[in-house]
């Protein structure tokens, strides 16, 4: 009896704790981005093998621009025209990445976030887990890449 009430302390506890995320965390959306997983609202995962394609997230205080960018076999990454603004709103439900364009609007929840990853959910309730995208040098010219 007593192992089960400690086993339900501790899933209560597990199921309970959700990242704190602060204002200074945002500045960590910073970089390439490179999704590695789709979650859907009934627990089914799509997942991305390689990509060519990244996201470029550039975040000034609560602003911020998403850029589609395309890996390059140098190391570099080829900017595209496809970008969106968005801005960083704060509430007691959550942080919410709030996108505009000439031709919609959206929102997403900042579920998670750290130095080498990040999650958002969708008001579909799909959540897309990004990993940090490093630049991949094929041609090993022994050049750095940026």
């Amino acid at each position: 009896m007593r192992n089960t009430f400690m086993i339900l302390v501790l899933s209560l506890l597990f199921v309970s704790c959700k990242q704190e995320i602060k204002p200074a965390d945002i500045a960590k959306l910073n970089g390439y981005w490179e999704i590695e997983k789709v979650v859907f609202d009934k627990g089914e995962e799509k997942a991305y093998g390689m990509n060519e394609n990244f996201d470029y997230l550039q975040v000034k205080g609560n602003k911020g621009t998403r850029t589609k960018v395309m890996a390059q076999l140098d190391g570099t990454f080829l900017t595209t025209d496809t970008f969106e603004n968005f801005s960083v709103r704060f509430t007691d439900k959550g942080i919410f990445l709030d996108y505009k364009t000439d031709y919609a609007k959206w929102s997403e929840e900042l579920i998670s976030i750290s130095d080498d990853q990040f999650v958002v959910k969708n008001d579909q309730n799909k959540e897309y887990h990004y990993k940090k995208a490093g630049p991949v040098n094929l041609l090993k010219d022994g050049e750095k890449t940026k």
